[in-house]
């Protein structure tokens, strides 16, 4: 008797949960979710969950379909396509974005964080999302934060372990006026250029170097075209999903709070899986030949120092008031 209630108690849930989602007000609709990273990446695996995990909520409504290795294009190209209204979604660098809102560049400032849990606080927490709320007037609705990571060096020509070993290198960075002006000042020649560009300038040696997370070093099989690692870890970058404000407005309050739970659930999958990843990626690079270098605390404090000027020069440009919020939130976390 007792196993009958069960299994009746368990086909009444199953059944109101579809009567939920039936009930809910979904229109079919192909969302096309594009990306930089290849399929197989950190960044592809978190589309694929998103796109399960939407698919379940609205009864195969919302189907969420991934354009892998920048096939729709450059995160910069991506996100005038989201504000045109000719791509529905997107997970990108923030970076990029400092084009469209300038206070984004507060996220490439180095040494920010100690740690990935302070970072976690710091995005999902009012900092973050006021930061994000501000994409809406500008045509684009920021979801929630992804991880790319911690970011190291890369290069052909020497080990780096310090920064007078930088000299001379020709280092690809974002497009973004932090990582050149960071750069250079270490004594690298920071040319910036579309990551969807980057293996081939790595190829044709067009340039020496580049900077990115373990896991991007690894996806983007960089260990073909380069030979040194140096674990830096100079900035902590963030992903953001985006959304089309134009196609955001005319979907339901029901279709958006599917794909709001969706993209927190992706985001927690995200982040786990990359930081799980990350802890094998340097075995991994290891073994494809890569010579990798420790750096020293006292070189990395050396650097932040000369990084200085880089964060000054935002300051000065506009950056006050939100450098001053995000340290006083940094702050509130540690305690």
């Amino acid at each position: 008797m007792k196993k009958i209630i069960q299994s009746i108690a368990i086909a009444l849930a199953f059944t109101s949960v579809a009567g939920a989602v039936s009930a809910a007000d979904y229109k079919p609709r192909i969302i096309r979710f594009g990306y930089g990273l290849a399929e197989d990446s950190n960044q592809g695996r978190a589309v694929k969950f998103f796109s399960e995990d939407l698919a379940k909520r609205t009864g195969g409504k919302l189907k969420a379909k991934g354009f892998a290795s920048a096939s729709l294009g450059s995160d910069t190209q991506m996100q005038n396509a989201l504000i045109g209204g000719a791509q529905e979604m997107m997970v990108g660098s923030t970076a990029t974005l400092v084009g469209i809102v300038k206070d984004f560049g507060v996220y490439d400032l180095p040494f920010l964080f100690n740690n990935e849990k302070e970072a976690d606080a710091v995005l999902d927490g009012p900092f973050g999302q006021k930061l994000a709320a501000k994409l809406q007037e500008k045509g684009l609705v920021g979801l929630v934060y992804w991880e790319n990571g911690f970011r190291n060096l890369t290069n052909t020509k020497r080990p780096v372990t310090k920064m007078e070993d930088l000299q001379g290198i020709k280092l690809r960075v974002m497009q973004n006026p932090v990582y050149i002006d960071m750069f250079n000042s270490f004594g690298a020649n920071a040319v910036p250029l579309p990551f969807s560009e980057l293996f081939t300038a790595l190829e044709t040696k067009t340039v020496d170097g580049q900077e990115n997370p373990v896991n991007t070093i690894q996806s983007s099989k960089f260990y073909e075209v380069q030979k040194y690692l140096s674990l830096t870890k100079h900035v902590y970058s963030p992903w953001i999903v985006l959304a089309s404000k134009k196609w955001w407005d005319g979907l339901s309050a029901d279709e958006k709070k599917a794909l709001q739970d969706s993209a927190i659930a992706s985001r927690d999958f995200e982040r786990a899986d990359s930081r799980a990843a990350a802890l094998k990626a340097v075995d991994f690079l290891k073994s494809k030949g890569m010579q990798v270098s420790e750096v020293s605390d006292a070189e990395l404090a050396r650097m932040r120092e000369k990084a200085k000027p880089a964060i000054d020069k935002f300051v000065a440009e506009g950056g006050a008031e939100v450098v001053k919020e995000l340290q006083a939130e940094i702050a509130k976390v540690r305690k």
